[in-house]
């Protein structure tokens, strides 16, 4: 049986943690959580369980990810962000992935979000299929923000059954201050990139953005809360644009 390593980085996730911790005790052989130095109750609270905690400066996801999977003792890590906890399915299925891996896969996962309270299965958030468990010298991050793996061979893509709970956002409020924080950094990455806004994109971008979510994947089967999901996701493209044409003012 190969053991397991489970990396969580964190920054203040004191309503978070314990969840997650409990929820992959089971299947977990380590745990190491990386903090960037939170400043409510979490480290207080991951010295209650068997947890290598460690502080260190941000490095960025990508780059804080990547630090965190070095300093496993194992080689296949499963990275779980701090607001997400395990399902009874997925734990037999990652306790199958111990008993069986071969060292030639990777494993994706299937994670529903909870959104204030509600499980949103359309609005092109569900299946949100994500890489969470994988040969740690097979790979790394890469990216800004939404980083992604890259993988240095070619590997078999597994699907594993059961999905990944995602505890996102408990209030709207919430939900729009990272849609704030998170287009800023988009806008400055296209910025970058050379990729330029126009009125057009600003004024229809967002409206289609919306229309695709809404009645193309859906979010109207999810009611209100789908409703407010393809607003905010509409609202965060404007923004986006927005921000990126105030950077070529300036």
């Amino acid at each position: 049986m190969k053991k397991l390593s489970a990396v969580i980085i964190t920054l203040n996730e004191e309503k978070n943690i314990e969840k997650c911790i409990i929820s992959i005790q089971d299947i977990a052989d380590e745990i190491i959580v990386l903090d960037s130095f939170s400043t409510d109750a979490t480290k207080e609270i991951c010295q209650k369980y068997k947890v290598t905690f460690i502080e260190h400066e941000w490095r960025g996801y990508s780059g804080s990810k990547n630090l965190a999977n070095s300093l496993a003792s194992n080689n296949l890590v499963f990275c779980i962000d701090a607001d997400e906890v395990v399902s009874q399915e997925l734990l037999k299925s990652i306790q199958e992935v111990k008993n069986t891996d071969a060292g030639d896969a990777y494993y994706v996962i299937n994670r529903i979000t909870n959104f204030c309270g509600s499980w949103i299965k359309h609005c092109g958030w569900y299946p949100d299929k994500i890489i969470r468990i994988w040969n740690k010298n097979d790979g790394e991050w890469k990216g800004d923000i939404h980083e992604k793996l890259e993988f240095n061979k070619p590997l078999k893509k597994v699907l594993l059954h059961g999905d990944l709970h995602h505890f996102s956002f408990h209030t709207i409020e919430q939900h729009l201050d990272t849609i704030n924080k998170f287009s800023g950094i988009a806008a400055k990455q296209k910025f970058k990139n050379g990729k330029k806004a126009s009125l057009i994109r600003i004024v229809f971008k967002p409206f289609f953005k919306f229309l695709v979510l809404y009645f193309v994947k859906l979010g109207i089967l999810d009611g209100y809360h789908g409703f407010i999901v393809c607003r905010n996701s509409a609202f965060s493209t404007y923004l986006k644009e927005i921000k990126l044409k105030e950077l070529y003012k300036k």
